[in-house]
């Protein structure tokens, strides 16, 4: 992998931290703001699911990131 590249993970990997960690912040500072709309109902009952969502994408990036960084990756399949 070159340098450049290199570079580059490491970016995408602070910057998707530092993304994740933001928004766990949030989420849990603002917990009665994101309780009255949640239990709200109607289209109101989406926006768990769509949270769910996107801490799902941007925890799931970051983590994949990492493990790349570290050298892990996924075992290829076994041929069965």
């Amino acid at each position: 992998m070159s340098n450049k590249a290199k570079k580059s993970q490491y970016f995408r990997a602070l910057l998707l931290g530092a993304l994740s960690a933001a928004s766990y912040a949030y989420l849990f500072t603002h917990v009665d703001l994101v309780m009255e709309y949640f239990v709200k109902g109607g289209w109101y009952a989406t926006l768990p699911i769509l949270t769910a969502l996107y801490f799902s994408v941007v925890h799931g990036s970051f983590a994949s990131i990492m493990l790349s960084i570290m050298g892990l990756q996924a075992a290829k399949g076994t041929g069965h």
